[in-house]
């Protein structure tokens, strides 16, 4: 194969990635532990996560898929920061695919409202 060919077709192969994420739920479905490993990473072992969140957008039907779960050990206030980190993470990445920079405030602004308000429910909570 001529050397300019070769590297025009090199150029194009896409690479392929594959992420494994292993569920194990007790006799009620619920699950107890979740834990994910990619192709492209260089960590040997699968990583544990108490909680994990996938979205999916289907551009046929118009319409977000997407599969929610956490572990049962899953406490409240981490969940409260995996929601916080989350919505703060989705901002930041439509900023980066609209440049809607005043959207993305609005977005980040909502997740610090969000947070503060949970912190204050929490504190109330433990008082009573």
């Amino acid at each position: 194969m001529l050397p300019l060919l070769k590297k025009v077709i090199d150029n194009f192969i896409m690479n392929k990635s594959t992420i494994t994420i292993d569920v194990h739920t007790d006799e009620n479905r619920i699950p107890e532990t979740i834990a994910w490993a990619a192709s492209d990473t260089t960590a040997e072992n699968a990583q544990k996560a108490k909680a994990m969140m996938i979205s999916f957008w289907d551009g046929a039907e118009k319409t977000a898929l997407r599969i929610d779960l956490w572990t049962k050990d899953m406490m409240v206030d981490e969940m409260a920061d995996f929601f916080y980190q989350t919505m703060m993470t989705m901002a930041d990445t439509y900023g980066r695919a609209t440049k809607y920079d005043e959207m993305v405030e609005e977005m980040k602004k909502f997740a610090h409202d969000f947070y503060h308000k949970f912190r204050d429910r929490q504190l109330k909570e433990n008082k009573a």
